[in-house]
């Protein structure tokens, strides 16, 4: 019963469990696998925008998996990402399907000129 309480406080206890691990992963890649790691960690937490914390530390999982593929394979950083870093994290991200930030603020938008056509001609 405490975790059960702890956990709607703080969230999933699995799932902090999951993400201290990716971590672990991504801190034991060698350069510059570690450093591209990084980076797509950071931008997903910036702009990735889940709000889902179980789709998050999948996504986060598969991230991991695919540097530690490419260094075993020593592919190239870019050869992964291409041209556009951010694009490929943009295409990584959207094929999560997790709950986002943005999807509440699309709902509000779209609530509030329903509203306001319900009020045209009042």
């Amino acid at each position: 019963m405490a975790a059960k309480w702890y956990e709607v406080v703080t969230g999933s206890i699995e799932q902090k469990k999951l993400y201290k691990q990716y971590r672990a992963r991504v801190e034991a890649l060698p350069e510059p696998y570690r450093g591209a790691a990084k980076a797509l960690d950071r931008y997903f937490m910036t702009v990735g925008g889940m709000t889902d914390g179980e789709t998050l530390v999948q996504m986060l999982s598969d991230s991991a998996d695919l540097w530690e593929r490419a260094a075993a394979d020593g592919t190239p950083v870019r050869d992964i990402v291409g041209e556009d870093a951010s694009a490929f994290a943009e295409e990584f991200t959207a094929a999560y399907s997790g709950k986002q930030w943005i999807d509440k603020e699309r709902a509000r938008l779209n609530k509030a000129i329903d509203d306001a056509e319900r009020n045209e001609g009042s």
